[in-house]
This record gives structure tokens, C-alpha cells and sequence, in this order.
């Protein structure tokens, strides 16, 4: 599957890889941290959503959604908490 997601740091992508393995390895996933992209395979399947290698373009919004809201929302959470920790720091 393409990255059509632009990050505005491009020197960042492996960053947010490491914290994308990161978070959902602590969430009890099966994480391969060299492709940690990869775990969204293994959400697909357990949510019945039929993603494949390469084009998912016959993918509705709800499917896509169902994919990406668990990754994408436990990085947001785990990137909060790291920035309260942050702030309590200083």
C-alpha cells in the first residue's frame, strides 16, 4: 500500500515508525519492528476488513477507518501523554 500521507518533517517517518511499533506492541499486537507499517494487516483481519498488499482502492471510508483509527489514535494518545510528561519536567 502506497504512503499517500505526507508528514511534514520527512526526516521524521522513521520517528513516527518506532513509536507506530512502539505503541501498538504495548496494545498486545504482533509487531515487527523493522515494518512496523505492517500491523495493519493484522487490525484489518481481526476487523473483517479485506486490506491487501499494493491498491485497496474498492476500500469504503468505513473500512479504512476501522484500520487506521486504532493506529492513529493510540499514537496521538501516546504523543499527548509524552508531551505532559514533558511539560511536568520543566
Amino acid at each position: 500500500m502506497a504512503r499517500n500521507n505526507k508528514i511534514l518533517v520527512p526526516e521524521a517517518r522513521a520517528g513516527l515508525d518506532q513509536l507506530k511499533g512502539r505503541v501498538m506492541k504495548s496494545k498486545g499486537y504482533d509487531v515487527n519492528m523493522a515494518e512496523p507499517d505492517n500491523v495493519k494487516y493484522e487490525i484489518a483481519k481481526e476487523q473483517g476488513v479485506p486490506l491487501k498488499k499494493g491498491y485497496n482502492g474498492q476500500l469504503t471510508s468505513e473500512q479504512a477507518g476501522k484500520i487506521g483509527g486504532p493506529i492513529g489514535g493510540n499514537m496521538v494518545k501516546e504523543m499527548i501523554k509524552m508531551a505532559q510528561e514533558q511539560m511536568m519536567r520543566k
